[in-house]
């Protein structure tokens, strides 16, 4: 009866941190639907940035210089919209001046398609302008499964 009373609750802590393990996948993905990919990006940029910054390192491609990450954003007709992440490396002062990455896109010769990825200053190009953060790179693609 002793030990009853023992592995009773601790069979609910585990059924707990389980449940709560399988919400937080689906909480990311309800924030995504919800918020959108801006608002997630930014809220987990420190840890995906980890896991890049670690990902790279294991595999001998340290990255050297300061990294973070930031939106994506596929500029196109009209509006910019949220697409995803990437995580951009470069000297810290130039890398504080990077809010997003605009992706262009462009048919070359109706055989090649053509997506190019810059670091950019603002998180809306339409208003602001496309402006490129010189010295700053991308140096990973981070998609969003929804």
């Amino acid at each position: 009866m002793r030990m009853l009373r023992f592995a009773v609750p601790a069979w609910v802590v585990i059924l707990v941190l389980t449940s709560a393990l399988a919400v937080s996948a689906q909480d990311i993905i309800g924030l995504i639907k919800v918020f959108g990919v801006g608002y997630v990006v930014n809220q987990y940029a420190g840890p995906l940035n980890n896991f890049v910054n670690t990902l790279l390192d294991n595999k001998g491609v340290k990255v050297r210089e300061q990294t973070k990450v930031v939106p994506v954003l596929s500029v196109g007709v009209g509006q910019a919209s949220y697409i995803g992440a990437a995580q951009v490396s470069g000297p810290k002062d130039r890398l504080q001046k990077v809010k997003a990455v605009a992706q262009l896109e462009a048919d070359f010769n109706t055989v090649f398609r053509v997506k190019a990825l810059v670091p950019i200053d603002s998180v809306n190009p339409i208003a602001d302008g496309i402006r490129r953060v010189s010295g700053v790179g991308v140096t990973a693609v981070i998609d969003i499964k929804i």
